[in-house]
């Protein structure tokens, strides 16, 4: 499964690479490390895709001084990282979690990633000491809507989704494979696409969604979807 990755395949369907949404995402997780006032010497992101997550958390206060990192082990979303130029962050198209690489960081960004490996769990169970710190975006791709329209197939072969989750099962995921839950966020997704691509259809979509989460954010993504996680662990 990984060929797709390394071949551009993925490139190819996916032109972005989701960069577009990186800034929406780099303000979730400035939220998560402001939250808890971290200030990593060191931070890494495992599957960085462009970079522009990581170009985005470089102007943080918090991480003036950080040496910042991306690995992705596609030969095409570093290329489109080093075509930033960006001195603040490096990246490498390396497996940093293969055996030989002992390096550990302060902090380990993992942002929509293990829902696209075959091993999730041993995946995860590699995570755990890369860092002291690691954060976690997690697509919550199970809900009643996801189910009645049978979803899944579309995000399977379009952005490589091969393993599908709701709040719970991501949480126990991450316990089952060593790590301490410090703190996690749904992060709304779907009002975050709606406000970088704009249409009807989607703003359609988000008024019972906007509705429903007056009432339970939980409740509404198990029930409506468009949510995420954000999961800060040990």
């Amino acid at each position: 499964m990984t060929d797709r990755y390394t071949s551009g395949d993925y490139l190819e369907q996916n032109q972005s690479w989701h960069a577009e949404d990186s800034a929406w995402k780099a303000a979730q997780i400035a939220r998560m490390i402001e939250t808890h006032r971290l200030a990593p010497a060191s931070v890494a992101e495992l599957g960085c895709g462009a970079g522009e997550i990581l170009i985005e958390l470089s102007r943080l206060d918090a991480l003036k001084n950080a040496r910042i990192e991306g690995y992705d082990i596609s030969p095409q979303a570093i290329a489109l990282c080093q075509a930033h130029g960006v001195e603040r962050a490096k990246f490498y198209c390396e497996d940093l979690l293969r055996d030989a690489h002992t390096e550990t960081f302060d902090l380990m960004l993992v942002i929509d990633v293990f829902e696209h490996v075959p091993d999730y769990l041993g995946f995860l169970e590699k995570c755990r000491p890369k860092a002291d710190y690691k954060i976690y975006h997690i697509p919550l791709g199970i809900h009643v809507s996801s189910v009645l329209r049978n979803a899944f197939l579309q995000s399977r072969y379009t952005v490589g989704h091969l393993h599908y989750f709701s709040a719970e099962s991501a949480l126990a995921a991450l316990r089952d494979t060593g790590h301490e839950i410090v703190d996690y966020f749904y992060t709304d997704v779907a009002l975050g696409v709606f406000r970088q691509h704009p249409s009807l259809k989607r703003a359609a979509a988000n008024i019972p969604r906007w509705l429903f989460s007056k009432i339970s954010v939980p409740l509404t993504a198990r029930i409506l979807g468009g949510y995420s996680l954000l999961a800060l662990t040990k």
